[in-house]
């Protein structure tokens, strides 16, 4: 078996690699899967685009689940944490946050994936989601990707320095930077110079790429087409959730007819898939999130205060 092709980790996929691979070696994942009836809440977003021509100010079925996802994180706060855990001393602390910013995953126009942070999106009406989303992927496609992600990687390993782990900055410091095919390539002089004059305001800075309080993906956005369910997921520590949506899918389903009888009929059904690191959380935990889900997708119409 011949290899016709070698390619080696940029920064993206090296941040990536580590971060996935902490993931799986220290949290023990529960995850489980919700099945919502969407078939009403369809109408109820076109009514909310009603007259709307600019495709930037349009509200997306994606912006519709994230602000579903923030309602459910508030009423189970417990889901909007982070941890702390020593194994050996057998210690943990979890950090409950007021404010709910999610690490969203985008493709951009270059094709590459990037996670965002989008702040405070708990607080956030439909319409200021949309507009925050909307001037994030404009910032990210002014931003060159290694300068933002180096200097994330940078903070992080300078604050891994700060808390005594030392051979784990001189490996990753070795690692990034040393001449050799796996050395991570910055911009330098003058097209560094030019890069970083560019204001903050029109580009992502570190800021924007920072660990969020959980990880939200929507492989409905990238592959309408799939047809299945998102099994596995990684939390992405200290977070202590995450949450993949997955695309709009038609089903058999059991509803209540006229006379308040079971019938079955073909409805458009999404799933959320979420994980819990079973550490911090119990299903307990999660109920009253699956109760709030139940309560908005059983009255769809709740969407229209939140415009």
């Amino acid at each position: 078996m011949g290899i016709y092709k070698t390619e080696h980790f940029g920064i993206a996929r090296k941040i990536v690699a580590n971060m996935t691979s902490q993931s799986w070696e220290e949290i023990p994942h529960a995850a489980m899967g919700y099945e919502a009836d969407v078939t009403d809440m369809m109408k109820v977003i076109k009514q909310l685009n009603e007259g709307v021509t600019d495709k930037t100010k349009k509200i997306s079925i994606n912006t519709v689940m994230l602000k579903i996802i923030c309602e459910g994180l508030k009423a189970a706060p417990k889901m909007n944490t982070t941890i702390k855990f020593n194994r050996k001393l057998v210690r943990g602390t979890v950090y409950y946050h007021d404010e709910i910013n999610i690490s969203m995953p985008m493709i951009l126009h270059t094709g590459e994936m990037m996670t965002v942070n989008m702040r405070d999106m708990g607080n956030k009406s439909l319409s200021e989601m949309t507009a925050a989303i909307h001037d994030t992927i404009r910032r990210a496609n002014n931003s060159d990707m290694n300068e933002v992600m180096f200097e994330v990687s940078l903070d992080n390993t300078l604050k891994g320095l700060k808390e005594g782990k030392v051979l784990q900055t001189l490996r990753r410091l070795y690692g990034s930077k040393m001449p050799g095919k796996h050395k991570v390539h910055t911009l330098s002089g003058s097209e560094k110079k030019k890069y970083y004059s560019i204001p903050k305001s029109e580009r992502l800075t570190k800021l924007d790429i920072e660990q969020g309080t959980t990880t939200i993906s929507n492989i409905g956005s990238v592959c309408r087409d799939f047809m299945g369910t998102t099994f596995l997921l990684e939390i992405i520590p200290p977070q202590t959730t995450a949450f993949c949506i997955g695309p709009i899918q038609k089903k058999s389903w059991v509803v209540k007819d006229e006379n308040g009888n079971d019938k079955v009929e073909v409805r458009q059904i999404i799933t959320i898939t979420s994980a819990i690191d079973h550490r911090a959380l119990d299903f307990g935990d999660c109920v009253p999130m699956i109760e709030k889900f139940n309560e908005i997708f059983r009255n769809p119409e709740i969407l229209l205060s939140w415009k």
